[in-house]
């Protein structure tokens, strides 16, 4: 593995354990559901830094559904995920075929959580990435079609 390889992988499990630890934590003394609660205030919170820092990167400042498909594509690649875009005439599709957040609940045997957290946290999040880019899309989140993805996450512009 390379350097750049290295760096990446060390700065995503470092993210991945402290949201996992803090989750844990708050659960452990407050209950799940106030863990739950808390958890989706911070993914009201950081999806608009995500979004920031992709278009900076990027050098993106339109609000198209390019530019949100290229920089929500920035998100889901740093965090680890699996994933195609598929363009529809109304919007594009993002199908999440191995998810870095679900697996890490498997491997830690809270598998049975995977759909309630992510019908809770991916809203407040999905919610975020429209409003900046110019609350000029909706979005609908899909859980587990089939086998073969995770789940699918819909943008498109707002009639």
């Amino acid at each position: 593995m390379n350097q750049d390889k290295a760096l990446v992988e060390y700065l995503r499990r470092s993210y991945t354990a402290v949201d996992g630890l803090w989750f844990v934590t708050v659960e452990e003394a407050h209950g799940f559901e106030h863990a739950l609660a808390l958890d989706e205030k911070v993914w009201q919170i950081v999806p608009k830094i995500q979004a920031r820092k992709a278009r900076e990167v990027l050098g993106i400042t339109g609000n198209s559904i390019a530019d949100l498909t290229a920089c929500f594509s920035l998100k889901l690649r740093a965090d680890g995920h699996l994933f195609r875009v598929d363009e529809v005439p109304d919007g594009v599709v993002f199908v999440v075929t191995h998810c870095q957040w679900r697996e890490l609940l498997r491997k830690s045997g809270r598998e049975h959580l995977e759909k309630q957290i992510s019908s809770v946290i991916w809203p407040a999040e999905l919610a975020e990435w429209c409003r900046e880019f110019g609350d000029e899309f909706e979005f609908d989140y899909v859980d587990g079609i089939d086998e073969n993805e995770e789940y699918r996450i819909v943008f498109r512009p707002c009639p």
